[in-house]
């Protein structure tokens, strides 16, 4: 089977490793396909394909944008984008821009629970000046201050819902995310579905919904799933006539559960997501 993985993060948004060194590192790991899909933000493509085209990796142009559905977040992949599509690139600044008031309130909420200097804490593990702030930037700060044994159990502690530094934040309509992905000559992919927690009716009206405004595929196989929800979601996929997709959602070495190109084989019968693309048929 073809080595691609089509979600990781580079320092663009989240990641650890510039683009150059995520191409790197993705070739070292024998990746032949890669999509640079950085939360809410493109800025690491140029770089990402100048790197990829010396080290004969095809690096597709993607990204993972935030959306507000029912009151949840969810993350939609877009894979194929056009970088350049004015309403994908104005709707994504939007999104950054958002980015930056929730990192003020998520701030607040730790310092009204003792935490004092989050802010400029988290700044500080931004790569890039003026790059994007998530909560992950948080947790790394949170971890090297000693709050949490590891990452994962700084967002389990302090900054998922009903903890501490959680706060609302209203990100772009899954409408909006799913026409700016089409419109550029994407295709849309619910990232890591068994990470929302929705229940069997509410996901249900997720795929319906999704499927009905032109969404085109599932991410299956994700560090997020146990094979029991990989094989739940290749049913869901195969019943809604989406396409798979598969991907480490790699951050960093000793930060991410799969490394790049660590990934199984999508389960028998559904149809992978690059099954129409060039050179993949």
């Amino acid at each position: 089977m073809l080595n691609i993985d089509l979600h990781c993060h580079s320092s663009a948004s989240d990641g650890v490793l510039t683009p150059t060194q995520l191409i790197q590192r993705a070739k070292l790991r024998g990746v032949e396909t890669l999509a640079l899909t950085d939360h809410d933000d493109i800025a690491g493509l140029p770089e990402a394909q100048e790197a990829a085209a010396e080290n004969q990796i095809e690096l597709i142009n993607g990204v993972e944008i935030s959306v507000s559905w029912r009151g949840r977040t969810l993350h939609i992949l877009g894979l194929g984008i056009d970088p350049k599509y004015t309403p994908l690139v104005e709707g994504l600044a939007t999104l950054r821009a958002g980015r930056l008031l929730r990192a003020e309130r998520i701030a607040a909420e730790l310092e009204k629970n003792g935490i004092h200097g989050s802010l400029e804490g988290a700044c500080a593990y931004v790569s890039n000046q003026g790059g994007i702030i998530g909560r992950m930037h948080f947790a790394r700060f949170l971890f090297e201050q000693g709050h949490a044994k590891d990452i994962k159990s700084v967002f389990k502690k302090y900054l998922v819902k009903g903890k501490p530094g959680y706060t609302s934040h209203q990100w772009a309509e899954l409408s909006d995310a799913i026409e700016w992905i089409r419109d550029s000559g994407g295709q849309a992919v619910i990232a890591h579905p068994g990470r929302y927690d929705l229940g069997k009716n509410v996901m249900q009206d997720l795929l319906n919904e999704f499927h009905a405004l032109g969404g085109h595929g599932l991410e299956v196989i994700s560090p997020s799933h146990t094979p029991e929800q990989i094989n739940l979601f290749a049913q869901h996929a195969q019943a809604m006539q989406l396409a798979v997709s598969c991907g480490s959602d790699f951050h960093g070495p000793n930060e991410s559960y799969y490394d790049l190109g660590q990934l199984p084989n999508i389960p028998a019968g559904c149809t992978p997501i690059w099954h129409n693309w060039q050179n993949h048929s």
